[in-house]
């Protein structure tokens, strides 16, 4: 087990700016200007809202990018006195002006104000965001029967590379809600086949060093995942952690979750049980799966646990110090998708080639970070690749069709 941290608790490097929406002609500016209020949109769209819901709704769009952040207003919700901390440094600042992270994070905070998600009536508990989860699955079907029947076989045969099962995580992440509705026609497909052989769209591969790791780590292990998206992500990911197990790669796995919805598709602890309920209607391979997830959970061995701390605007070298030692106690800790390798990196503008492990080292456990890239954030990219990835696809760094497996061993 680790020792809880006793050195930095922020990265040994000077560290940049946060990106802003105001830098224009970014993937910043146009989340804030555009995306945003297409996700809002949406909720209008998928919700029944009862009237003052819809006006709350209507009036953050219109909030959005001119209006002041201004301090929220359900005030008996239970991270009331946590979000006024949050707002107060930037209270007064439009939404292009405050950091990029901040702004999207509150943009979801004010949805479920908008709501009433934390407040009594019909909004209480309700996730605005449902449909497209439910979507996220329904419309992957095969790739999910697929995925299955390609698990199940590699567990009867005895076949303990863990590498295909962190792939398998890794390109899951190209499926984002937030980015591409359920069934669009631009969602990025994800792989599902035996996709083990190089490939030139995964631009560090540090699988062996985190396998190494693992190896040489005597048991019991405990694995932890900072858990991204819903849907098939989440299948992915459920299916990593399976592999983990049954392999005995790791006699418990963590899913730290979200305490609330977020990002369109990030998971709750509701969201895995719904899964791993949906796996059981697909019968076959599927059900299969589902029933092993379900008797990893009933044995404890696989865990879910939520926190506040996952749904804030906070970087991850301000991890509070309870949850810092919590995560100490895991001897792998899989960070999975963009937004938490954005959080990793503290949202700056780090130079490319600065080493993701240097950067990293601040964190309590060994770390991992499966990534497909959706944000002009990255690091441990040498000088020369990034000049030849700009050259052959300007939109590199943003379509989400490359990806990293980056490790900081601490």
């Amino acid at each position: 087990m680790n020792q809880p941290p006793s050195l930095s608790l922020s990265p040994p490097l000077p560290i940049p700016n946060p990106l802003r929406g105001r830098e224009s002609g970014t993937w910043a500016h146009d989340t804030i200007t555009r995306r945003l209020p297409q996700i809002a949109g949406r909720v209008l769209a998928e919700n029944d809202l009862p009237a003052p819901a819809e006006t709350a709704i209507r009036a953050l769009i219109a909030d959005i990018p001119a209006a002041p952040i201004r301090p929220l207003t359900d005030l008996s919700a239970p991270d009331a006195a946590a979000w006024a901390r949050y707002i107060f440094p930037h209270s007064g600042l439009n939404w292009l002006d405050v950091p990029w992270y901040f702004a999207e994070a509150y943009f979801y905070r004010r949805i479920l104000e908008a709501t009433g998600y934390f407040l009594p009536g019909d909004g209480h508990g309700r996730d605005p965001f449902r449909l497209q989860k439910r979507r996220g699955l329904e419309t992957k079907r095969a790739e999910i029967a697929a995925l299955a029947a390609g698990l199940n076989r590699r567990l009867s045969v005895g076949d303990g590379d863990l590498r295909p099962a962190l792939l398998v995580a890794l390109w899951g992440n190209r499926a984002d809600l937030s980015l591409w509705s359920a069934g669009e026609g631009n969602e990025h497909p994800v792989f599902t086949g035996e996709h083990i052989a190089a490939n030139p769209l995964l631009l560090v591969d540090d699988s062996r060093a985190v396998i190494d790791r693992l190896r040489r780590t005597p048991a019991p292990r405990r694995i932890d995942f900072l858990i991204d998206n819903a849907g098939f992500e989440l299948v992915s990911d459920l299916a990593l952690a399976d592999f983990l197990l049954e392999t005995g790669t790791a006699q418990t796995v963590v899913f730290h979750l979200k305490a609330h919805p977020t990002f369109v598709s990030d998971a709750l602890a509701d969201d895995v049980r719904d899964t791993i309920a949906f796996l059981e209607t697909l019968g076959g391979a599927a059900a299969e799966f589902s029933q092993r997830l379900a008797a990893h959970s009933a044995e404890n061995r696989l865990q879910l646990r939520p926190d506040f701390f996952w749904n804030s605007p906070l970087v991850f070298w301000e991890i509070p110090a309870a949850l810092r030692a919590e995560l100490s106690a895991a001897n792998l800790v899989i960070s999975k998708g963009d937004a938490n390798y954005r959080r990793i990196l503290g949202d700056c503008h780090w130079a490319f080639d600065t080493p993701f492990a240097e950067i990293a080292r601040y964190f309590p456990a060994p770390l991992v970070a499966l990534r497909t890239l959706k944000a002009e954030v990255a690091a441990g990219l040498p000088r020369a690749l990034t000049d030849s990835l700009s050259a052959e696809d300007p939109e590199w760094l943003t379509n989400g069709k490359r990806g990293v497996i980056q490790f900081s061993q601490r």
